[in-house]
């Protein structure tokens, strides 16, 4: 497939997805658990309190007794799923998570919206930009960031019947839906958008739309792009990503957060110890963030489609 056939179907945000992924997940299994830190309405789980009230757990503010609630559930069979923004999901309670969730391998699942600079205006209190790192840095924890309402609408249905510690990471603002509802989500294993000979482009969450809209203009330029989604960044899909360098011979990684141990750095410890390579990375740079719309801080802290492009050409010069 070329990504000039790639197209929106409409625009969602994938907290949506969330919140419906939850409820199906709901009514398949009894065993699932809803918790929340006082942010039911913004974690999208209202029809989940109404279908399932006896399974919903208001903590108020009080993330890190959430953290140690979800860590006891497991225990009596519950597969319980915390909901806060992604800021308060790990930063707060790491600690928590740490010692009372992943050392034992707690079959909890931590849902983090509103992560990185799409937050918006809510400023560098709230844009979490390392939280892939701190998560995926913890031994057996999973780390997924789908990439639409559709995908991730899947995904929580996927880690509800996924035995042991998840990072769920979704956003705030609406954005465009353009995977197939009826594909698979399978954890652990790369989404392929296009086959190409001249780059790959490694992309995560938000961005993985970017990358599409990058991947046009450069098919218009002539230049054969591979574009692969990694929704799940631990495991890894070390598989997908070197089939794809051995065969363009240089990299650029796209992601919503610090490029400083997030997604790039995962492609680049792949490919240093099977298979060297040219990689450029698209992600904010050990910096926070600040207040503005999503649009604006995407521009400025050059997330954007240009300077996907240019990263894009910068890499193939480097070959």
């Amino acid at each position: 497939m070329m990504l000039k056939d790639i197209q929106s179907t409409g625009k969602k945000d994938t907290r949506s997805g969330f919140g419906d992924g939850i409820v199906e997940a709901a009514r398949k299994n009894s065993n699932v658990v809803a918790l929340t830190a006082d942010l039911a309405g913004s974690l999208k789980l209202n029809q989940f309190m109404k279908e399932f009230p006896e399974r919903f757990v208001q903590v108020g503010i009080a993330e890190a007794n959430m953290m140690g609630i979800a860590a006891g559930l497991t225990i009596g069979g519950k597969i319980p799923f915390t909901t806060t923004f992604a800021n308060f999901s790990t930063g707060r309670v790491y600690d928590q998570i740490r010692q009372s969730i992943a050392y034992s391998g707690k079959n909890v699942k931590i849902c983090a919206s509103h992560a990185g600079l799409t937050l918006g205006e809510d400023g560098a209190t709230h844009q979490i930009l390392e939280d892939i790192g701190m998560m995926k840095m913890l031994p057996g924890m999973t780390v997924i960031v789908p990439c639409d309402y559709n995908q991730t609408k899947l995904a929580t249905m996927a880690v509800a019947e996924y035995q042991g510690p998840v990072y769920l990471r979704f956003g705030r603002p609406s954005w465009p839906i353009f995977t197939d509802p009826n594909q698979p989500f399978v954890i652990g294993k790369a989404q392929q958008f296009s086959e190409g000979t001249d780059v790959s482009i490694f992309a995560c969450g938000h961005m993985v739309w970017k990358a599409i809209e990058a991947g046009k203009i450069l098919e218009e330029k002539g230049i054969s792009v591979e574009l692969i989604n990694i929704h799940t960044i631990k495991p890894l899909d070390t598989e997908a990503v070197l089939n794809s360098i051995r065969k363009t011979k240089c990299a650029v990684t796209v992601e919503e957060h610090n490029i400083l141990g997030g997604l790039g750095d995962s492609i680049a410890q792949v490919a240093g110890r099977n298979f060297p390579v040219p990689i450029e990375y698209v992600g904010t740079n050990d910096t926070f963030g600040e207040s503005g719309t999503p649009d604006e801080l995407l521009v400025k802290y050059g997330l954007d489609t240009p300077n996907i492009v240019a990263a894009v050409e910068k890499v193939i010069k480097r070959k």
